[in-house]
């Protein structure tokens, strides 16, 4: 089945759904990210490598506001500038960042944590006591569908397999109808075949969402079969088609000769 848009989602109408242009950020001296430029058009799917170092965290962090770039352009949807904003605001606006690590609530069920997520409330306690909508159950249903657990919903996420708990947050976020998804390594840790139906997941994913990816894992990364942006040092090294990057002598040398 086809995933879960968000309403009102048009990305025909929008020249980029994420645009970085010029940005830069210091600490202590240290340019973790230099001059980095970036366009991700509405739709895409884009995996993002690099060396340990690189500025990948640094740059999934400062297009959700975790931190603030030194200079730069950061925008979503060609007009919003993302520096205006705090974290909040951002995953309102219609971001939502997957950590490595999964951060459901293992004591509650698969079920009660995607209906946690949907009722978007603060108070675990009254979101389990909503009365959910025909509708909001239906949307449950669709996203368990699209992460594979329509047979464990319910089961207490603590007792899924750690590929099933990466899942499970995917559909998390995707629940709350994120436009721009960023997910941030979430092959590590699981198992070939986990990896591979990871990879089929996000694919799935992105026929109604834009994905950016950051990932270390490279079958992973072919698996995706999507435009690859390679960062080193702050900046973007190569682009292109894993194929063309990982002939450059340039990307051999920083990263894949490694």
């Amino acid at each position: 089945m086809s995933a879960v848009p968000k309403p009102g989602y048009h990305p025909e109408e929008m020249q980029s759904m994420l645009y970085l242009n010029g940005v830069t950020k210091s600490f202590d001296g240290f340019k973790a990210i230099n001059n980095l430029s970036l366009d991700i058009a509405p739709g895409e799917l884009r995996a993002i490598i690099g060396p340990n170092g690189a500025g990948k965290s640094t740059m999934m962090d400062i297009i959700t506001g975790k931190t603030r770039p030194d200079v730069g352009e950061v925008r979503f949807r060609d007009s919003i500038d993302l520096t205006r904003h705090d974290e909040a605001d951002i995953a309102n606006l219609g971001i939502g960042r997957k950590f490595q690590k999964p951060t459901v609530i293992e004591s509650l069920t698969v079920w009660e944590n995607l209906e946690l997520a949907l009722v978007g409330t603060r108070s675990v306690l009254s979101a389990l006591f909503h009365k959910l909508t025909p509708a909001q159950r239906e949307r449950i249903d669709e996203v368990l569908s699209l992460i594979g657990l329509a047979s464990r919903t319910s089961l207490e996420a603590g007792n899924l397999s750690h590929g099933q708990k990466q899942w499970l947050e995917i559909g998390m976020l995707i629940i709350q109808g994120p436009e721009l998804l960023l997910v941030d390594e979430p092959a590590a840790g699981m198992t070939d075949q986990e990896t591979m139906e990871t990879a089929a997941l996000l694919k799935e994913i992105n026929r109604d969402h834009t994905v950016v990816v950051v990932e270390h894992d490279m079958d992973f990364i072919k698996a995706l079969d999507s435009k690859v942006t390679v960062l080193h040092e702050g900046s973007v090294l190569a682009e292109g088609r894993l194929e063309v990057v990982s002939a450059d002598p340039r990307v051999i040398e920083v990263y894949l000769g490694r």
